[in-house]
């Protein structure tokens, strides 16, 4: 399917959206929900804008790709109910589902066309079995050839891995391999009632030649059916059978020799999901209970420690987690630098995100809320935010039915974290404030400063800077007490931005030029490219270009030397406001929509609707009107569906100017809605904003 949607890709200009919904996964299947909220994100929508209701979900799915041409790909489905609300209604976008049922309820309600892949054609079939088995049995009947396919009832995942037993025993006479084939089908129709003859053949193909393994390689099959993630390591192999790295790399070769499994990468192999399914059943079956549990803490604690050594890299500054020294036969990774720690915690995404509920699952809640601890400061800088929500809750659960008051602060605070990035405001603030009582009352002073300086940052998010700027100075007074200068210079920078957002440009700049010092002294530069930011903007406001320039420059490199794209995609934004006020309108445009690509990968559609700000103020200095109109328009709308009233109010009063010479009661119309937006704001910035629209309702010319 995937070769056919690139063969097609160019009949589909506004792209194409892919799912695999794991209907027959041995673990939980995707849901339409699930599914629902990856194509919205993949759709520009943020994640705290996706409605909570299935119905209202799928409506907004399908009002955006109403005036779109997508094809949209579902693999894997088992239900109707996993496809039905993912179809797009009207449009010119086409679906193609995958699935091993025949989902009646699409073609007779749906309007679905029904495309029935049977196997293989007896010629083709046999064809692949020669194809596998030339040159080590070019001997072989074809009427025996023809009964091995009909065991197979001509699938060519079974074909495959028949095939391979029987190119692997190069002197075994075929008549014994259909017996021995003969002999599962026997078996498995012993033990199953009601199941259809293609799944009946390829479970007798898994089960023949799982039996034929070795034993090691037997267990090791098995125990890979228990890892958490899809994919899966050389090492993480390594540490679930407890074998040597030499050895277990013979394992998996073996198992890959005979079709098994899938060899994606040097070192890194997948199930197909059939045989994952196997495998899992087979651990269930034939592995002990015991066993399977200390294969799983095995692993999970490999990724603890390996994790815990890419924050190292990823972010040195963050307090690591008090761990007992690794149980795994199998050392933890060590990594060379940086770049090495984000390559292993970016190819590791998916698996990382499923560890912390795979170990709060079987019960394991000390891993749980370690995991969901040490993850949070070793994630791949560039993925997303809200990815990590669903595992820190359930670390936070771990931690709190355990009575760890410290993990439960720190993952309340993460968790508020990634509620703000999606300008969840509300649900961040009650997770700081609540960190912040059990600190409180445990006598924590820094986890207490620390909870104190996040809640300044929803305060400043909300523009509510008087109450911010108290507890970024509260927190800063502690940390100072306690010699903690990183973080104090932390509170420091959100006093300078505190000054920034309210228009007290001269204040800021003496905060910010202290906060750069102190970072550049403490070589924390990821919180060095956060002030140079604030000066760039400080600089860029007081009509200083070349030291804004400068400024924004530097943070960009550190940006991309840290491989973030959220630092990179926000202060893109600077740059691309700097070079348009110098009359860089080309470069200004590029800036802004690379920040507007990032911000949409990253599920951020609020910078986002910022770029589309930018490239319409640029569009305005060009004095292409229209195109300004349209997207001021376009972010205006962004910025009511997140309530934000302040961004608002600033992109209807750019959209008005962009409008008043071809429609200036539509210009009043939206200086007068700005306004009403504007009356509850008292800061220097928000009053001279103010007054400007009111001059401008009063005296539009």
């Amino acid at each position: 399917m995937l070769h056919w949607a690139h063969q097609v890709k160019d009949r589909f200009p506004d792209g194409q959206l892919f799912v695999n919904l794991r209907g027959y996964d041995p673990g939980e299947p995707v849901t339409a929900d699930q599914a629902l909220r990856r194509f919205l994100r993949a759709l520009g929508v943020p994640a705290d804008q996706i409605p909570q209701d299935v119905d209202a979900a799928a409506a907004l799915y399908r009002s955006l790709l109403a005036e779109r041409r997508v094809l949209i790909l579902l693999d894997n489905a088992a239900t109707v109910s996993q496809v039905r609300p993912l179809l797009p209604g009207t449009g010119n976008s086409l679906v193609v589902v995958t699935s091993r049922n025949r989902l009646a309820g699409l073609t007779v309600r749906d309007g679905a066309r029904r495309l029935t892949l049977g196997t293989l054609p007896e010629p083709e079939a046999i064809a692949l079995l020669r194809a596998v088995t030339s040159g080590y049995r070019p001997g072989d009947d074809g009427e025996k050839l023809t009964e091995l396919a009909r065991l197979c009832a001509r699938l060519p995942l079974a074909l495959r891995i028949a095939a391979e037993r029987a190119a692997s025993h190069p002197h075994m006479r075929i008549d014994d391999l259909i017996s021995d084939l003969r002999d599962e089908s026997a078996l498995w129709d012993a033990l199953s009632t009601g199941i259809d003859e293609e799944a009946e053949a390829v479970h007798s193909v898994f089960a023949w030649s799982y039996r034929a393994l070795p034993d090691s390689s037997a267990r090791l099959f098995r125990l890979l059916g228990i890892h958490p993630g899809p994919e899966f390591s050389l090492h993480a192999a390594a540490a679930l059978c407890e074998l040597s790295l030499s050895r277990t790399r013979q394992l998996l070769d073996d198992l890959a020799g005979a079709h098994l499994l899938e060899q994606t990468a040097p070192d890194r192999f997948q199930f197909h999901d059939l045989l994952r399914a196997f495998a899992t059943g087979q651990a269930q079956s034939d592995e002990p209970a015991e066993q399977r549990n200390a294969a799983l803490r095995r692993v999970l604690d490999w990724y603890l420690h390996t994790a815990d050594a890419a924050q190292s890299w990823l972010r040195p500054s963050e307090q690591h987690s008090l761990l007992t020294a690794s149980t795994a036969s199998v050392p933890p990774l060590v990594f060379a630098d940086y770049d090495a720690a984000a390559d292993w915690a970016d190819r590791e995404h998916t698996t990382l995100l499923r560890l912390v509920p795979a170990a709060a699952s079987a019960g394991i809640g000390t891993l749980a809320w370690q995991l969901a601890e040490v993850l949070w400061n070793a994630r791949y800088p560039s993925a997303p935010g809200s990815d990590w929500i669903d595992p820190m809750r359930a670390g936070l659960a771990a931690a709190e039915r355990a009575d760890e008051p410290g993990a439960q602060i720190r993952l309340l605070n993460y968790l508020g974290m990634a509620y703000r990035k999606y300008r969840r405001l509300d649900e961040g603030m009650e997770c700081h404030r609540r960190a912040r009582e059990v600190a409180h009352r445990k006598a924590m002073p820094l986890e207490e400063a620390r909870s104190l300086n996040l809640i300044g940052l929803i305060h400043l998010e909300s523009r509510q800077f008087d109450p911010a700027a108290d507890h970024f100075e509260r927190a800063a007074a502690i940390f100072g007490d306690a010699d903690e200068r990183r973080r104090a210079a932390m509170a420091l920078s959100n006093i300078a931005s505190t000054r920034l957002d309210a228009g007290c440009l001269s204040e800021a700049e003496e905060a910010a030029q202290q906060a750069l010092a102190a970072h550049r002294a403490l070589d924390n530069q990821r919180s060095v490219g956060n002030a140079l930011y604030i000066v760039a903007e400080v600089r860029r406001e007081q009509g200083e270009l070349t030291a804004a320039r400068h400024a924004i420059d530097e943070a960009l490199d550190i940006a991309l030397n840290l491989r973030s794209h959220v630092l990179e995609g926000f202060w893109l934004l600077t740059l691309g406001d700097i070079q348009r006020v110098a009359g860089q309108y080309g470069d200004a445009l590029t800036s802004y929509q690379r920040s507007a690509k990032l911000h949409r990968r990253l599920g951020d559609r609020s910078r986002e609707a910022l770029a589309w700000r930018g490239t319409g103020q640029t569009y305005a200095a060009m004095e292409r009107c229209d195109e300004a109109a349209a997207f001021h328009r376009r972010a205006a709308v962004v910025h009511g569906q997140l309530g934000d009233a302040w961004q608002h109010a600033l992109e209807l009063d750019h959209l008005a100017a962009a409008v008043y010479m071809a429609d200036p009661q539509a210009a009043g119309a939206h200086w007068a809605e700005a306004l009403s937006h504007l009356v509850t704001y008292t800061d220097p910035r928000a009053v001279a904003v103010r007054s400007r629209v009111e001059g401008c309702l009063a005296d539009p010319a």
